[in-house]
């Protein structure tokens, strides 16, 4: 009896627990007011690098012309047979168009592009080796295009089939296959968080279309993200395709006023700021750029997102000089975090379900230099925005927009113009300990301007068996010989990372 009365009362007091939980957690209206307010979770700001996958029917024919995305195929193929598209400003039609028409209508056959779903196989997927090669590259999160814009769904997603009026998800056609489900499962066993990238429209949907945007957004849009959300918990979604109608059509608020209050990840997903064609760096949770300058100095969480090639999508177009080197994507992501950013890099699987092996060799070689120096970016905050500059003329730097802005890391950090500044330390923070991150290593004494820590800062660089350097302060700097080290002592390179123990709080 007695034990009886023990299970009662902890069973009692677990429901008392979780009611007064409940209770005590936020509620968000359906508004940008309350939205707006949700902080961003802190697990994805100490993440600081994912790993994007673009990987669907546009993965078959795997084209685009140089410096474009080969999973807008479908739409690059929107003119219709006859209109002139010779002018340089539908010049990437015409090369699809050419490409199509050479590769895939010989003898004057007509192939549409829902013909390029059966052949979307992925006879090679094994969702356990993409998820080794996925955690062996350091990256902490995963975000894969559950749908893009031609509104192929990776699931067994009903609205999908229903709206288009045919197959048109990988259980029912293709793989024969839940991607997603195989994927996040086998991500998840390895550690890592799991999200999906989801297109709000689609260029052809019969529904869409019709021009009825309220029912394609009421019929389609919200039962299709529910299905999402419920099935597989995601932990990020990044959402796209918003620029055609404004939030308020998109409804988004109401759309994530649900995904906190009621769905299964309402306290930990993370959400970026796609919503709407006004919502860009307005509303929604962490800001975006793409392929782009990020933006430094905002006290609003980012993530710049880009390619090893430049497609996101498999662009069989593309040669080794377009994709970029790893100590290039290294700089990237360091340069990123210093500025207080996330990176997601992208990767583009082929049809077959491979992930490319230049792309494999890129993410392990990222994975390498996070193994020894990880603690210099994981958990880290800003330090004074991340850099220090020698002297010269600082490069202008475009962060006027999220999307091809110009900004070239390596030419900032190892190759500037004659007469231009260089980027010599990044920094990154964590509590009391700050990382000087040197992206060309020095000889001599290294000077570290206006730095004061205590008299007990311990100086050691990552991964070598120097663990207290000598160290002086000169006035308002600290000064100290960085040693001598070759490739038999720290032979990855990439970048070195001096470890300064002993920060005081007024280096804020």
């Amino acid at each position: 009896m007695r034990i009886e009365r023990a299970w009662s009362w902890a069973w009692g007091a677990l429901l008392l627990s979780c009611l007064c939980a409940s209770a005590n957690a936020q509620r968000y209206e359906a508004t940008w007011e309350s939205i707006d307010q949700r902080p961003t979770p802190a697990w994805w700001s100490d993440a600081k690098f994912g790993v994007f996958i673009h990987w669907g029917v546009y993965s078959v024919p795997a084209f685009a012309p140089k410096g474009e995305y080969a999973e807008w195929y479908w739409e690059r193929l929107s003119a219709p047979p006859g209109q002139d598209i010779s002018a340089d400003g539908t010049r990437i039609k015409r090369e699809t168009r050419e490409f199509h028409e050479r590769v895939y209508q010989g003898d004057g056959k007509a192939f549409d592009y829902a013909q390029f779903a059966p052949l979307f196989r992925a006879e090679f997927f094994d969702a356990d080796k993409w998820a080794d090669t996925l955690r062996r590259s350091g990256a902490k999160y995963v975000v894969l295009v559950s749908k893009h814009h031609d509104g192929f769904a990776l699931w067994p997603s009903r609205e999908a089939d229903a709206s288009w009026g045919r197959p048109w998800n990988s259980v029912a056609v293709g793989p024969k296959r839940d991607l997603v489900g195989e994927l996040t499962t086998a991500v998840r066993a390895r550690g890592l968080e799991m999200g999906f990238y989801f297109s709000l429209y689609e260029w052809f949907n019969p529904l869409w279309l019709s021009g009825d945007r309220d029912a394609y957004v009421q019929r389609h849009l919200f039962p299709q993200f529910k299905d999402l959300v419920t099935r597989y918990s995601p932990s990020v979604i990044f959402s796209d395709g918003e620029w055609d109608l404004p939030s308020e059509q998109w409804r988004a608020p109401a759309l994530l006023a649900w995904l906190y209050n009621e769905s299964p990840v309402g306290q930990k997903v993370v959400v970026n700021d796609r919503w709407g064609r006004e919502s860009r760096h307005r509303h929604g949770g962490y800001y975006t750029t793409e392929y782009g300058a990020g933006l430094p100095g905002s006290s609003h969480a980012w993530e710049e997102n880009r390619g090893i090639g430049h497609s996101y999508g498999f662009n069989r177009n593309e040669d080794l000089a377009d994709y970029a080197t790893g100590q290039q994507l290294l700089l990237t992501l360091l340069d990123t975090v210093s500025r207080g950013g996330n990176l997601l890099l992208n990767i583009g699987p082929t049809a077959d379900g491979r992930i490319p092996v230049v792309m494999q060799e890129r993410l392990a070689y990222l994975g390498a230099w996070l193994e020894h120096n990880g603690e210099a970016v994981y958990g880290t905050r800003t330090f004074r925005e991340g850099a220090q500059w020698s002297a010269g003329r600082k490069q202008e730097v475009d962060t006027s927009t999220n999307y091809r802005a110009q900004y070239d890391v390596e030419k900032l950090t190892l190759t500037p113009a004659a007469g231009d500044a260089r980027k010599e330390i990044l920094f990154t923070r964590k509590g009391e300990t700050l990382y000087a991150i040197l992206p060309r290593y020095p000889r001599g004494d290294l000077t570290i301007r206006n730095l004061r820590p205590s008299g007990r800062a311990r100086i050691s660089l990552l991964g070598s068996r120097h663990s207290n350097i000598a160290w002086r302060q000169r006035g308002g700097d600290v000064v100290f010989r960085v040693p001598d080290i070759g490739d038999s002592e720290l032979p990855f390179a990439g970048a070195r990372v001096f470890r300064i123990e002993g920060l005081t709080d007024n280096h804020e």
